[in-house]
C-alpha cells in the first residue's frame, strides 16, 4: 500500500514540471525486451537530437538522453512489469538547469515500447491505474466459452479461458429426447460450476476485497448463469451487459459500457466511508483525525480503517535552531517552511517526513485497511478542508 501511495505522490510531482521547450524525455520498456536494443534506439535519438536548432533545448535533451543511457547499465533484463524511465529539465528556473531522472516499475506489465521528447512527461499510460484503487472481476461469455479477467482503471488482465465440455460429452444416437434433454441440462450446469468455480476462486486469491463481477456477453448464457446459484455468497454482480464477443474484445466492450457504473461505484464507497467517519466524530465515537491523534491510534493497532485524502500535502519537520541550539517540530503543508526562531536564531530541517506516507508505512506494520479518497467530490473536499484529510474508523477506544 505504501507503494502504491508514494507512486501517487511521485505522479503528481511529475504531472506538475512543465518544460521550457520539447526537453522532457518519456520512456516505457516492456518486461522481457532486449535493453541493449533499447540502448541502441536511444543513441539514434542521441545523434538525431543533435539537429534541434535551440541550443539549450539542444543541450538538456542531450544530457537527459545521456543520464538514460548511464541509468539502464545498473540493468542486466527488466523489471518484472517493465519500467517506466522520465527525465528532463525540472528547474522552473530560465537560467538554471536541473537534470533529473524518475523511474518506476508499473504496478501492472507494460504492453507498449515508447519514446517521447516533449514539454510534458508521459504519463497517461498508468496514471489512471495509480489513482483507481479497486478491482473488479469480468465475465464474458456465451453457451460455448467464456472469458475470466479482473480490472483496475482501464486494464484489464485475463485471468482464464474456459470452454464447455457440453457438445464433448453427450451424444443424441439411441437416448431418448427426455434423457437427451436431462443430459444437456446436466452439461450446462457443469459449465456454470466450472465458471463459478474459476471466480470463486479468483475472489478468494484477493480476499473477497474485489469491489463485484460484471458479466457480458452475446444471448442468454450470461443471465443462466447469474441465477444458477454457483458464486459464493460475499460476490457480488453489480453488472450485465449484451456484448458482441466473449474474448478480449468483448472484455473491452465492457470496459465502455460499464464507465458510468464504475464511477458511480467509486463515489458511492467514497461517500459511505465519509458519512460513517462523520458520524462518529459527531458523536464522539470510534473516530480520530489529525496527524498526531491518528498516528497515536496506529501504533496502538486501534485502527480499523485509515483514511487518507489524495491531495493531502503535510509534511512532519524538525527544525533545530542555530543560535540557542532548540529543536522544533511540528506538521506543516505544501512548501512552506519556517526559517527564523523567536531567538533571532535560523531554522535548519534536521528531519522530515511526508506524513501521509508514515501513516500508511503504520498501518501496513498492522495490516490495517486503508482508505484514500479523492478532493473531487463535496465529501472528499470537506473531509480535506475539515479535517486536514487524515483520520480514523477504530475498532475500539
Amino acid at each position: 500500500m505504501k507503494s502504491d501511495y508514494s507512486l501517487y505522490k511521485e505522479m503528481k510531482r511529475l504531472k506538475s514540471i512543465r518544460g521550457q521547450g520539447t526537453e522532457l524525455i518519456s520512456i516505457y520498456i516492456p518486461a522481457g525486451m532486449n535493453l541493449a536494443e533499447e540502448t541502441g534506439k536511444l543513441r539514434n535519438e542521441y545523434s538525431q537530437s543533435g539537429n534541434i536548432k535551440s541550443k539549450q533545448t539542444r543541450t538538456n535533451v542531450l544530457d537527459a538522453i545521456d543520464k538514460i543511457l548511464q541509468y539502464l547499465k545498473l540493468f542486466r533484463e527488466t523489471p518484472k512489469n517493465g519500467i517506466a524511465i522520465f527525465c528532463g529539465n525540472v528547474s522552473d528556473n530560465p537560467g538554471k538547469t536541473s537534470i533529473e531522472l524518475f523511474s518506476m516499475e508499473p504496478p501492472f506489465p507494460l504492453k507498449v515500447n515508447i519514446y517521447r521528447c516533449d514539454s510534458t512527461f508521459l504519463l497517461d499510460p498508468i496514471e489512471d491505474i495509480i489513482e483507481t484503487k479497486d478491482v473488479y472481476g469480468l465475465l464474458v461469455m456465451d453457451g460455448r466459452e467464456a472469458t475470466l479477467a479482473t480490472l483496475k482503471g482501464s486494464h484489464i488482465q485475463v485471468i482464464k479461458r474456459l470452454k464447455s465440455m457440453a457438445h464433448a460429452k453427450v451424444r443424441k444416437g439411441g437416448q431418448s429426447a427426455q434423457r437427451y434433454e436431462r443430459a444437456i441440462e446436466e452439461s450446462i450446469d457443469d459449465y456454470y460450476k466450472v465458471i463459478g468455480d474459476a471466480i470463486n476462486a479468483l475472489f478468494a486469491e484477493n480476499n473477497f476485497k474485489m469491489k463485484g463481477l460484471i458479466l457480458g456477453g452475446p444471448g442468454p448464457a450470461k443471465e443462466g448463469f447469474a441465477k444458477s446459484g454457483v458464486l459464493n455468497y460475499q460476490i457480488k454482480i453489480i453488472g450485465t451487459y449484451d456484448t458482441g464477443y466473449t474474448d478480449e474484445f468483448g472484455l473491452n466492450e465492457i470496459l465502455e459500457k460499464a464507465g458510468e457504473l464504475l464511477k458511480e461505484q467509486e463515489a458511492g464507497q467514497e461517500r459511505k466511508i465519509i458519512e460513517r467517519f462523520m458520524q462518529e466524530v459527531s458523536k464522539g465515537g470510534l473516530a480520530v483525525y489529525g496527524y498526531l491523534a491518528t498516528k497515536k491510534a496506529l501504533m496502538a493497532n486501534q485502527v480499523h480503517i485509515l483514511i487518507i485524502n489524495k491531495e493531502l500535502d503535510s509534511y512532519f519537520i524538525k527544525y533545530k535552531c542555530s543560535n540557542c541550539g532548540l529543536e522544533v517540530e511540528g506538521v506543516e503543508n505544501g512548501t512552506k517552511r519556517q526559517t527564523r526562531h523567536e531567538c533571532g536564531g535560523t531554522l535548519s530541517v534536521i528531519e522530515i517526513r511526508d506524513v501521509g506516507e508514515e501513516l500508511v508505512e503504520y498501518a501496513d506494520m498492522h495490516g490495517t485497511e486503508v482508505e484514500f479518497v479523492s478532493a473531487e467530490s463535496s465529501y472528499g473536499k470537506e473531509f480535506l478542508m475539515g479535517f486536514k484529510g487524515i483520520g480514523a474508523l477504530l475498532r475500539y477506544k
